[in-house]
């Protein structure tokens, strides 16, 4: 088949452009011709929170990559629509993940409709994390331009539902597992390169820092007495996408210095392995959300794994087997949880479990999912 798929891709950084680039991989694995269509201006800068929306990695040489949307123009739109018509897609998978993009998507979207074209939504967000007015005006527009759509998460169909008036095709599988940072090293390389103690227990979060992600509430439950008196950390690896301010103050409050390692940088691909490789347990303990990515890297390195309750997260991370999924703004179960794993050195068997587990997200189920969608 001819897929193009349309979103964010090289030279813009961060897990959704991973993503697309690695469905595209597996897609050319299969035989099939691939470009992704990416974006010469994705969103104004103010609109942007972190440092820099571009990659310092090289370009990638094993795929086709345009560089033509202008996400605020909409004779652009049009005129990327009518170049898409023209190749005649058998697939064309918009990568949507907020109502800004709507407009922009869902126009392309028409103009390139053909009858041998399907247009598939693959939703990571419908409604996101931290909601604005556009998220009432937009995303119908985008949903009713698309024929089908695929999500990561069933609590995501559940947000596309209140969009799609027709009923469309959907189907649900989970996000795969990143795979492609390399192979783990062992803790004592890894610290290393990191310039930390391996011989302490590292607890990773990992990711852009925000309120919904509850790093606020991961550290509350370091202070616990039991926590302190194991020789357990924090690393704290992701851009603040917000003012750290709260953050730094509440670790000197919390009497926190020695205790949690910050690296508030965006973290390149090429520095990923080392922080879970040196890691013990990932903690995610957010507020909202949908799917993760951060659990589909830590499952690739073999990581057990903390979580709370929310979205699709629980669907992947079976509690008690390979990490533990708990109640939203429970900090005392976080550090239940995390004195649990260390004081009775549970990550044996969660790792021995997750080698099993991480077989169920591999990039090739992604794509049957996607291309059962009208069957």
């Amino acid at each position: 088949m001819k897929i193009i798929i349309v979103g964010t891709a090289f030279p813009y950084r961060g897990g959704l452009a991973a993503y697309n680039e690695r469905l595209a991989r597996e897609y050319v694995k299969q035989g099939h011709d691939v470009e992704i269509i990416t974006f010469t201006l994705q969103y104004p800068t103010f609109l942007f929170p972190g440092k820099s929306q571009y990659s310092a990695e090289f370009a990638p040489k094993d795929l086709k990559i345009t560089r033509t949307i202008n996400s605020m123009n909409p004779m652009n739109w049009i005129k990327v629509g009518q170049q898409i018509k023209k190749k005649a897609p058998d697939r064309l998978i918009f990568c949507y993940w907020m109502a800004f993009i709507a407009p922009c998507f869902g126009t392309i979207a028409r103009i390139a409709r053909s009858p041998k074209t399907k247009m598939i939504g693959m939703i990571h967000n419908m409604i996101p994390h931290e909601p604005t007015i556009l998220d009432k005006l937009f995303p119908s527009y985008f949903v009713k331009a698309m024929d089908g759509f695929v999500a990561m998460a069933e609590s995501v169909v559940v947000d596309i539902n209140k969009f799609d008036k027709e009923n469309k095709p959907k189907v649900v599988s989970p996000h795969p597992i990143y795979d492609h940072y390399g192979d783990a090293l062992n803790k004592k390389e890894a610290a290393m390169k990191l310039g930390l103690f391996d011989q302490n227990y590292y607890v990773l979060f990992f990711g852009f820092i925000r309120h919904y992600k509850g790093l606020d509430l991961l550290l509350e439950a370091f202070a616990d007495d039991r926590l302190r008196k194991l020789p357990v950390r924090l690393i704290v690896a992701g851009e603040f996408y917000e003012n750290p301010q709260p953050y730094l103050e509440q670790i000197i409050r919390l009497k926190l210095e020695s205790v949690v390692e910050l690296r508030t940088g965006f973290i390149p691909d090429n520095e990923v392995r080392n922080y879970f490789s040196l890691s013990d347990l990932v903690a995610q303990p957010y507020r909202t959300a949908t799917q993760s990515g951060v659990s589909q890297i830590a499952y690739h390195f073999e990581k057990p794994m903390l979580v709370t309750n929310v979205g699709g997260l629980a669907e992947t991370i079976p509690n008690g087997k390979v990490g533990y999924v708990i109640d939203v703004e429970n900090t005392k179960q976080i550090a239940d949880s995390l004195v649990d794993f260390f004081a009775n050195d549970r990550a044996a068997k969660m790792i021995g479990n997750i080698k099993v587990e991480k077989k169920k997200f591999l990039w090739s189920r992604m794509t049957t999912a996607i291309d059962g969608l009208f069957s």
